[in-house]
């Protein structure tokens, strides 16, 4: 990767998300977990949901990883309390379109779009998805235990 390429990919906008990631940490109790790891990188993002009526009502993340991968659960954080896993889901494959040439997923999720310039790096794709696949599947979790 040449310097240009490097610049391109940490743009300020991304570098300024991973300074800035909602709901750190984890829930003292949650309904559901889920931790999930980028085998490439080592990058890990580690979910905690409490759901109210199918819905986050409250979220915590854990995040080990590289720059795209805090920038995608910073993303994330903002937009994650009062939705669905369908929406998450739908947002998680939208996501994983976007990084494949598709279009940048619908509001609320329209934040990834910051994230375009990756397209071009296959290896970082898993690091960006982390982040939605663990809170999809932290609710999945959560579902799992209160049914």
């Amino acid at each position: 990767m040449s310097d240009a390429d490097l610049v391109k990919l940490y743009s300020g906008r991304i570098l300024a998300l991973t300074t800035d990631i909602p709901h750190l940490g984890r829930l003292p109790a949650p309904q559901g977990s889920a931790r999930k790891r980028s085998p490439l990188c080592g990058s890990t993002v580690t979910a905690d949901v409490v759901l109210r009526d199918g819905r986050v009502a409250e979220f915590a993340q854990d995040v080990k990883a590289c720059a795209l991968g805090q920038a995608s659960a910073a993303i994330l954080g903002r937009v994650v309390i009062g939705r669905s896993r369908a929406e998450l889901e739908a947002a998680r494959e939208a996501l994983r379109a976007m990084l494949q040439g598709g279009p940048v997923p619908d509001a609320p999720f329209d934040g990834y779009e910051v994230l375009t310039p990756a397209r071009d790096y296959k290896n970082r794709h898993a690091s960006i998805l982390l982040a939605l696949e663990a809170a999809c599947a932290a609710c999945a979790a959560a579902e799992a235990a209160t049914a």
